[in-house]
């Protein structure tokens, strides 16, 4: 009979999400790294801040991230 295979952490995942102690997916969209110079100051202030997964879609994160959440 095979053995269960552990539970891995997708790495990916890792690095780009984050789960508060509340338990919402946390993220940084891209656009903020390079080409500055032409967007406006309102914009890369909204990209310099994380912002929370909708619910829709967070089931899909968390499935990802096994230890990083109770439940």
């Amino acid at each position: 009979m095979p053995r269960w295979k552990a539970m891995k952490t997708k790495k990916a995942a890792r690095k780009r999400f984050k789960i508060t102690a509340t338990g919402k997916v946390m993220f940084h969209g891209a656009g903020g790294r390079h080409l500055l110079g032409h967007k406006s100051s309102k914009r890369k202030r909204f990209l310099g801040r994380a912002r929370a997964v909708s619910p829709t879609h967070a089931h899909h994160v968390t499935n990802n991230l096994p230890f990083s959440h109770r439940g």
